[in-house]
């Protein structure tokens, strides 16, 4: 018996939300805080340039460990950036061996060419059956 494949725009969150890398890392936690997320992604400053990311742990090891403010320190100091992506027609299986290789924990989820979500290792695993 054939196995349905489950892509990851089957199991991604569709609501991105977003911050401009001139934004103040406590900006970037305020609003992680009122969403109820643990990563941004961050805004593009042309059509060429790439994604970034900004997630609890950059926040944690750019700011929180040095000792550093959060409202002296701006997003593009300590995001990742270029961030990796997954097609949105990916296998779920591919795509939590891709995002567990990389060592990363989300990606955004890319269609041609545009940013239409964000997948997690918890939404891959959790809420399909892969084991």
């Amino acid at each position: 018996m054939k196995q349905s494949i489950v892509r990851v725009r089957d199991v991604m969150h569709s609501e991105i939300l977003s911050i401009d890398g001139m934004a103040t890392v406590k900006m970037a936690a305020d609003k992680m805080r009122q969403e109820q997320v643990s990563e941004l992604l961050v805004e593009r400053r042309h059509e060429d340039d790439a994604w970034g990311i900004i997630t609890i742990m950059d926040i944690v090891e750019g700011v929180l460990v040095p000792g550093q403010d959060a409202e002296d320190v701006s997003v593009y100091e300590i995001m990742t950036k270029p961030v990796i992506t997954v097609p949105a027609v990916m296998d779920i299986r591919y795509a939590t061996r891709l995002i567990h290789r990389m060592k990363i924990h989300r990606a955004p989820v890319e269609h041609m060419g545009e940013i239409i979500g964000m997948v997690t290792l918890d939404s891959l695993i959790l809420e399909h059956e892969l084991l």
